[in-house]
């Protein structure tokens, strides 16, 4: 292997330096300096003379060169920011040396062309990885017989179909698929055409004690003319009425051998009575919000109803309310509940990619000092990010679909636009809610190969692999200090309507553009990338599917992870993996050394051939389980003992920064969120940014005047999520009736005003929401195509890191390594 040496290197990384020698391979940078005794510290025996930090190349997420001439007596610098959140600066005597250093690392950064250059395709597992195969550890057949769902087993009102067994049916779809037993595949092919994508609704999770369902899909294809599709009523229909072709908890459920016996929490009140105590004011009233106008007393006796035994299936819609009608611009958008009386529609207020990359972005400006300094992160900024609020409304959302299915008996089909981003995050989340096995090791590796790398995620999108030539900048030593990075913003998106409107007028003109092919932004697009950067791959050719655009990357599965992360913080007996494991999962989401995160689906996973020319990344974890394993874990579950509890729900207030992934102290992270938390809870009020903040739905602090999506930091720090503060849960509708927080509020004092409500799908709204639309974009001249006439168009990383084995990024033995 070939290596190029620079001495006399120094490195700056968290205020600390260090002078070593810089060691560029074909997929590493590796950094070697000597190993240093603290003052007053014993000497370790066998402890190795030097110490190396390895970066991969797909890991960096920007690089800036600062060249000076020897003349000025200042070095040469290289400072790079990693995916992982390492910040590390590094020095060099000459600029010809750097310079040379800075194109090696672009070359095999964002100039590979294609992911078969990556780390992966050459890699070779040491000793410990050999015995292990993780690309067989999934097998949907047996996960779903698990679930109790096998041609041999008792109908439990669902069947596998091999209608997609090829994938022309659903590209990105798995190839085995589970339906309602009562509907043919001659009514699948028929409902195929109004999802997008073809992803129809199926089947993701069945509950073992009370039958009741999670179903997945993309959005359908309603447009402006209100489209429907019988077959798909049809298809929606039987996903939640497949309980009733079983008598109610009839079939023997599959027990876990760490359970032990004990009853269903959904088949007694017991965990009726624990609600009252536990639940918070958000999530009652989101449960209220759902239950609308169902009675919780029976008619016929009088009595109250068991907490759960009024069933209300609901179809949730993760997006907020304003961008699925603008979807509808695009000939898609959201179900109209008049076609599908049997279910309510919940809106959630979840965003799309684009202000989960600027919210991150954000994040990143508070910490992008960490290189050079040990100072605090810049605390206003991670207040401005909002990522707190987006991770607490990821967790409220799937924690609501986790209450319906576990409590209320209750079927739910979960989409958002094509059904990859927001749908996967909310499905395998209450998922590991709802069921022990998806809090092991094994039933986490399993959990995340059905629901993304089975079901699908735009990997390749929004991790980016090849990286981006916009990614590497040249400082110059004039403006050293005060460069921006391409692709950075202030986080200022504009009003929420104005955007979706702006956003609509693009797509009118670039609907054919291949380069949005696979975005799920809602329509609502980001910035186009830089006209001045090096030409695009031809479109149709794999360098072009491939390829990097940075206005698709998103922290999707980041976020998925960093509420997981919430969840184990906050129950830290009920995981059999621990932090780490987290930490080290999401490093190799990025960092190209396993092929199991460099496909989007199934389909481009098996025409690649992925599972014998790279090793899975479970291989990695496996063989280093003892490492990842949780020392608190309690495997035994049993309802009547609290915190053994089958279900599992997140503390929506306690949701704190991950401190240990941002390379940060919990004190710095989150010291200031504990005080505010604490002082509020001996004061027993809660302090209000503002008066519209008392509701639901409303801002924490008044929306600024200059268009920001995100709210103001407020005066006094606050934790992220206080039961004031906004609830994911944005509108519920029904064929009769569509209701918001703030009418629910209202309707308690006055129940005339729970009457109808012209809201997207409501009676005689399809046609109020169109006139809305076209009002809004007359002005634009992007509706006269659509609505008559002619169109016309315009432009618009903790401190240091131990425990890690040299083959996490070389795949030798010697020497020691800094964890990245």
């Amino acid at each position: 292997m070939q290596i190029k040496k620079i001495p006399n290197v120094e490195a700056i990384r968290g205020g600390e330096r260090h002078s070593g020698e810089l060691h560029l391979t074909e997929h590493h940078i590796i950094f070697s300096y000597p190993n240093k005794i603290p003052e007053n510290a014993q000497p370790q025996p066998n402890a190795p003379k030097t110490r190396e930090v390895y970066i991969a190349y797909p890991i960096i997420a920007n690089c800036v060169f600062r060249p000076c001439p020897s003349a000025t007596g200042r070095p040469s610098a290289i400072r790079l920011r990693c995916r992982d959140f390492m910040f590390i600066n590094f020095n060099f005597p000459d600029e010809l040396q750097a310079r040379d250093a800075f194109e090696y690392i672009r070359n095999r950064t964002c100039r590979l062309g294609t992911i078969e250059k990556l780390y992966a395709f050459s890699y070779q597992p040491l000793k410990l990885e050999k015995p292990f195969n993780g690309w067989q550890l999934y097998d949907p057949r047996a996960e779903f017989r698990r679930q109790g769902i096998s041609p041999k087993s008792a109908d439990r009102g669902w069947r596998i179909s091999s209608i997609n067994k090829d994938y022309t049916f659903s590209p990105t779809y798995p190839g085995v698929l589970v339906v309602p037993s009562r509907i043919s595949d001659n009514v699948i092919k028929y409902a195929g055409a109004y999802r997008s994508r073809q992803r129809i609704p199926v089947l993701t999770y069945l509950h073992s004690l009370n039958n009741c369902s999670i179903t997945r899909s993309s959005q359908p294809m309603v447009g402006f003319r209100g489209a429907r599709s019988i077959q798909d009523e049809k298809l929606v229909s039987a996903c939640f009425s497949a309980s009733a072709t079983v008598e109610f908890n009839g079939v023997d459920a599959p027990v876990s051998e760490t359970t032990e016996p004990s009853p269903a929490s959904s088949q007694t009140d017991l965990r009726g009575d624990m609600l009252d105590s536990e639940t918070s004011d958000t999530e009652r009233l989101e449960d209220e919000l759902i239950s609308g106008t169902d009675s919780n007393y029976d008619s016929k006796t009088g009595k109250r109803l068991v907490y759960g035994a009024q069933q209300s299936n609901l179809i949730v819609d993760a997006r907020p309310t304003i961008n699925a009608v603008v979807m509808q611009a695009m000939g898609k958008g959201s179900e109209n509940m008049e076609y599908y009386k049997f279910a309510k529609k919940a809106y959630l207020n979840i965003e799309n990619i684009h202000v989960m990359r600027e919210s991150l972005n954000t994040v990143i400006d508070a910490l992008k000092d960490g290189d050079i300094s040990r100072l605090p992160p810049n605390r206003e900024l991670l207040a401005k990010s909002g990522w707190l609020k987006h991770i607490t409304g990821i967790l409220d959302g799937s924690a609501l679909i986790a209450r319906q299915v576990g409590i209320r008996h209750s079927h739910v089909l979960i989409h958002c636009s094509d059904g990859w981003d927001r749908t996967s995050q909310l499905s395998a989340l209450s998922q590991l809610m709802l069921d022990p096995y998806y809090r092991t090791i094994e039933g986490f590796i399993v959990l995340i190969e059905k629901d993304w790398l089975s079901f699908g995620h735009m990997f390749q999108q929004r991790s980016g692999p090849l990286n981006h030539e916009k990614w590497f900048t040249v400082e110059r030593d004039a403006m050293a200090g005060s460069a921006i990075p391409p692709g950075e913003s202030d986080g200022r998106a504009g009003e929420a309507f104005e955007n979706a409107l702006a956003s609509a007028k693009r797509f009118f003109k670039n609907r054919n553009n291949e380069n949005n092919a696979e975005s799920d932004g809602d329509g609502l697009g980001s910035p186009p990338d830089d006209p001045s950067q090096p030409k695009k791959p031809a479109p149709g050719t794999p360098e072009a599917s491939e390829a990097t655009r940075p206005n698709e990357i998103s922290p999707v599965f980041h976020q998925f992870l960093d509420a997981t992360y919430q969840l184990l913080r906050q129950h830290p007996n009920r995981f059999e993996f621990n932090e780490r494991f987290l930490r080290r999962l999401l490093y190799h989401l990025y960092a190209g050394q396993y092929g199991t995160f460099l496909w989007n689906n199934e389909k481009a996973r098996k025409e690649a051939k992925a599972s014998e020319r790279t090793r899975s990344v479970w291989d990695y974890f496996l063989s280093r389980k003892q490492e990842f394993a949780n020392r608190d874990y309690d495997a035994t579950i049993d309802d009547r003992q609290s915190g053994r509890e089958r279900l599992l729900f997140p503390k929506l207030s306690e949701v704190r920064w991950w401190f240990q992934l941002f390379g940060r102290t919990d004190a710095e992270m989150n010291e200031y969120l504990d005080l505010a938390a604490a002082r509020d809870e001996r004061l027993g009020v809660y302090a209000m940014g503002s008066p519209a903040s008392s509701m639901p739905g409303a801002f924490s602090s008044s929306p600024n005047t200059t268009g920001s999506r995100s709210p103001r930091p407020p005066s006094s720090p606050q934790p992220p999520s206080l039961p004031f503060s906004k609830s994911v849960l944005t509108g519920v509708e029904s064929a009769h009736e569509a209701l918001t927080p703030e009418q629910r509020a209202a309707g308690a004092a006055n129940p005339a005003a729970l009457k109808h409500s012209a809201s997207a799908d409501t009676p005689g709204a399809f046609a109020t929401n169109l006139a809305k639309i076209r009002d809004g974009v007359a002005g634009l001249d992007i509706g006269r195509g659509l609505f008559g006439g002619t169109s016309t168009t315009s432009t618009s990383t903790s401190e240091t890191r131990k425990e890690q084995e040299m083959a996490d990024m070389a795949g030798n033995g010697k020497g020691s390594l800094e964890m990245a």
